[in-house]
């Protein structure tokens, strides 16, 4: 069952300016559950950063509440707050003659004495952590030869050493290949299942955020934040409003965003499966709109993958014209001067 980790009422965030106080965002009233991960997306200088310090505790508040666990923030002390929030950030910290299980071995600060000793139960947590992310094939390797999507997990493995029920991550996938930004949202969003934890992070992958996070908290200068499901944002239109562009459109249907193509021409395709939407794609980046629908005398039979892979244009009065590759296929209909 899920429960109310974060409870926020009226919240207003900023910082002082020269002479006055820059408020950033105000009114905020959220709540963040545990076992959920929750993504938070906005533009550069929106003010994510300013709005997760001060969910850190690393900033103060300009008003408003923020309760974590039934408890204000402000009657937290510095120690107790440690043993209920840990922090990913995104600098990366040259980090030499350290182990990586030493440095998860930091997470447990809070509960060791001034030398940092680490008991039986300390280590246990730590290797605890490294199984939970998947790096025990890291854990005697030194910290500054890692990669930084390995750098990345040992991270997040230290803040679960913390044994916090939240932990915040700013970035996290900011310094990674594609297939490693995947992983790792994926990686929190298991965490958050598997550990009950309430995980909370800022980003700029949005399609990835969409696809694997829980909640979307949209942040900007004018609505200050909306929260929901990407699903119920979807439906209600936030999004599309939200990232309203040139060039840029909503897809209701798949609820992801694609480029919006100015199309000059249009050509009717045959066909059906990975050849016909790939082509179709290949067509539509050149401003050609092509599918089954469109009414054009020249037309496109795409065939399936099972025959010779090639592509046959028919064009009145022409014989047809064979591609081996879209690419051949792509010049042949660009040369065609009248498609229609």
């Amino acid at each position: 069952m899920k429960n109310e980790t974060i409870h926020i009422e009226r919240l207003s965030i900023g910082y002082p300016g020269k002479g006055d106080v820059k408020v950033v965002a105000e009114g905020i009233c959220a709540g963040i559950n545990s076992g959920e991960l929750t993504c938070l997306l906005g533009a550069n200088g929106v003010g994510k950063s300013t709005l997760l310090r001060t969910l850190s505790a690393f900033q103060p508040k300009l008003g408003g509440e923020i309760f974590i666990q039934g408890k204000e923030i402000d009657t937290y002390t510095d120690k107790q707050l440690s043993r209920v929030i840990s922090v990913v950030l995104t600098e990366k910290c040259d980090i030499r003659n350290m182990t990586v299980t030493e440095l998860i071995g930091l997470g447990r600060s809070p509960y060791t004495g001034f030398w940092g000793t680490l008991s039986k139960e300390d280590k246990a947590v730590v290797g605890d952590s490294v199984s939970l992310v998947g790096i025990s094939h890291l854990a005697h390797r030194m910290v500054h030869t890692l990669s930084d999507g390995e750098r990345q997990k040992v991270m997040i493995a230290k803040a679960l050493a913390q044994q916090t029920p939240v932990i915040y991550l700013d970035e996290p996938t900011a310094f990674l290949d594609f297939p490693s930004k995947v992983e790792m949202m994926q990686l929190l969003h298991r965490l958050s299942r598997q550990t009950h934890k309430t995980i909370f992070l800022s980003t700029h992958d949005l399609e990835l955020a969409l696809q694997i996070a829980d909640k979307i908290w949209l942040m900007d200068k004018v609505n200050g934040v909306t929260i929901g499901t990407p699903e119920d944002l979807s439906l209600k239109g936030s999004l599309s409003h939200f990232f309203a562009r040139k060039g840029i459109v909503f897809d209701l249907e798949t609820g992801l965003f694609r480029v919006d193509n100015e199309y000059t021409d249009e050509i009717r395709l045959a066909g059906h499966g990975q050849k016909y939407a790939m082509v179709r794609k290949a067509l539509q980046r050149n401003g050609i709109l092509a599918n089954r629908n469109v009414e054009s005398a020249t037309y496109i039979e795409t065939g399936d993958l099972k025959d010779d892979g090639s592509f046959v244009l028919h064009r009145p009065d022409k014989e047809p014209a064979t591609a081996r590759s879209i690419e051949e296929l792509l010049e042949l209909v660009i040369q065609t001067v009248d498609i229609k």
